[in-house]
Order: structure tokens, then C-alpha cells, then sequence
């Protein structure tokens, strides 16, 4: 008996992206260094039984046919910890890390980009993201790599 298998080709690229700005700075100097126009979407990803959410940013080139998103990486909440009730009690809070995609977890963006682009403009991208005094580095993923690639599609 032969087994078919469908493997669909991963249909954007992936850039990494190191900074500790905040998310709205980073889509700001983006739009500065990239002549870009991220927007904020107001639905955000949810995962983990919707207690992480993760911000996402988007910029429709309708130009060169792209579609551009900034995605963060990590998601800081805070979790609750409460004892048996009583005269003592106190309840305990600690901040919880989330990531979008785990095995990436020094990654803080990641920029998503939908459409034919070529490789010398991807590396052009990188340059001008690693142009960007706030950013420490910028390089590309290889989407087959990452295990929870699902996350990204949206």
C-alpha cells in the first residue's frame, strides 16, 4: 500500500529580531529605517488557553504584493498563587514568560514577510534592521527549522 504525503512550501520568510524596545517602538523605527506603515491590529495571537497573548503589527506593500508583520516573541503575565484561606494567607503573584515559538526563545520580534521576495531584497531588509541603533541584531529563520511554524500562520 503507497502512503501520499502533502507537504505544503512554507510561503514567507522569517527574520529574527534582537531589541528590548518596547513592541509600538520597534514598529515605529521600523517604519522610519524601512519606509514601512506598521499598524497595530487589534486582535492579538492567543495561545496557551489564552493566557499569553502576543502583539502583532502589520504593513501592506500592495506595491511589490507583500504583506509584512512584526510579531513579539515573548509574553510576560503574571500568575496567582493562593494558599488555604485563613488569618495568614496571603496570595502570592510571580510574573510568567510565554513564547510564541519556544525554541526561539532569544528571539524577541519576529518579522513575517507574505509574498515573492527576492533574496538579495530579504537581506537588504536585514541590513537596514541591523542599521537600527536599538536593534542588536537581525538575521533570517528558516521556517522549516521551527517545530511550532503553526503559530505563525494567521
Amino acid at each position: 500500500m503507497q502512503i501520499h504525503s502533502l507537504e505544503l512550501a512554507d510561503d514567507f520568510s522569517l527574520i529574527g529580531i534582537h531589541s528590548s524596545e518596547e513592541d509600538y517602538r520597534l514598529a515605529f523605527l521600523l517604519n522610519q529605517y524601512l519606509q514601512t506603515k506598521f499598524s497595530k491590529l487589534k486582535q492579538q495571537l492567543d495561545f496557551h488557553n489564552n493566557t499569553a497573548s502576543f502583539s502583532v503589527f502589520e504593513f501592506i506593500d500592495e506595491r511589490c504584493q507583500l504583506s509584512y508583520h512584526l510579531i513579539a516573541n515573548k509574553f510576560i503575565g503574571n500568575a496567582h498563587l493562593s494558599a488555604e484561606p485563613n488569618l495568614f494567607s496571603t496570595e502570592n503573584t510571580f510574573s510568567n514568560i510565554s513564547y510564541l515559538i519556544a525554541e526561539k526563545k532569544t528571539v524577541d520580534f519576529f518579522l513575517k514577510i507574505e509574498g515573492d521576495i527576492s533574496h538579495y531584497e530579504l537581506k537588504k531588509r536585514i541590513d537596514q534592521i541591523k542599521g537600527i541603533n536599538q536593534v542588536i541584531t537581525s538575521y533570517k529563520i528558516d521556517p522549516k527549522d521551527l517545530k511550532s511554524k503553526d503559530h505563525l500562520i494567521f
